[in-house]
């Protein structure tokens, strides 16, 4: 693979001042590729996947039902003091969810929205009905680094003393090869998991990389200069991969998805094509 990581790493050096890290392999294989794998980064909207992969755990523990009804609100308690805080709906890309206050809504719709339109007022939701420190233990649990969570989202104290939610590239490719091979609570709720990832409806990133109609479960993850995706890709005619590419310091709304869909375009020649 070394024509691939030479590839890469002159993607990354045409695109300027930014720091990339990048993991992509086989389910149940050998890293192709492993670029700053253990750097931390910010993790914006990603740590909506272990939330994700704790309320099937909690579900399966009995803990909290996917059907259990939860109330929405939106006020939400700091981590730092515990200072009221609001989400501002022009700030979420989800905004139907704010219209329906005081309305019980079942949480495995709150998961599907958090997911496939990056809802954050959905997220901080279920984070404060599990509670961010058994999402952060659920990591622990599975046997991954390089994954924390501390809070929910948009808090902003918090976020001014620097307590942020942080991944690594090889982090979330561990947590989503273990769904890829079926490991995380079982076979079948792994399946459900990848099933709402791959309807997420944001696809400048990995999808735009791959050919048209290759399935891809992933996860966006984007504030002010910082960009990531994460995914398990399902080519037509080799094994599954994962790939995933965290970015800082470019345009998350252009230069940040173009480049991570020109890194899929070179791993998917190299490893989905080939599956190496």
């Amino acid at each position: 693979m070394t024509r691939l990581l030479e590839a890469v790493r002159g993607l990354i050096l045409d695109a300027g001042e930014a720091s990339v890290a990048v993991v992509a392999r086989t389910v149940g294989g050998p890293a192709a590729l492993a670029i700053e794998a253990e750097r931390s980064f910010h993790a914006a909207s990603t740590v909506k996947l272990p939330v994700l992969v704790e309320l099937w755990r909690a579900a399966f523990s009995g803990t909290c039902g996917l059907d259990e009804p939860i109330v929405v609100r939106n006020t939400f308690a700091s981590l730092v003091g515990g200072v009221p805080f609001r989400l501002d709906p022009a700030d979420d890309s989800e905004a139907s969810l704010y219209a329906r206050a005081g309305e019980a809504v079942p949480a495995r719709e709150l998961a599907r929205l958090m997911i496939v339109r990056s809802s954050n007022l959905a997220t901080n939701l279920l984070v404060e009905r599990l509670g961010a420190t058994r999402v952060d233990a659920a990591m622990r649990d599975l046997g991954i680094d390089g994954l924390r969570v501390l809070r929910g989202v948009e808090d902003g104290a918090a976020f001014a003393a620097g307590l942020n939610n942080a991944v690594s590239a090889a982090g979330l490719a561990r947590l989503l090869e273990l769904l890829a091979m079926g490991r995380v609570v079982s076979r079948a709720a792994s399946a459900e998991m990848l099933d709402v990832l791959a309807a997420q409806e944001f696809a400048e990133g990995i999808p735009a990389g791959l050919p048209a109609g290759t399935r891809v479960a992933h996860k966006t993850g984007s504030i002010a200069g910082l960009y990531h995706d994460a995914g398990v890709v399902f080519p037509d005619a080799s094994p599954p991969y994962v790939v995933v590419v965290l970015t800082s310091g470019l345009d998350e709304r252009t230069a940040a998805p173009a480049l991570v869909a020109a890194i899929v375009r070179e791993v998917h020649g190299a490893v989905g094509l080939a599956g190496a």
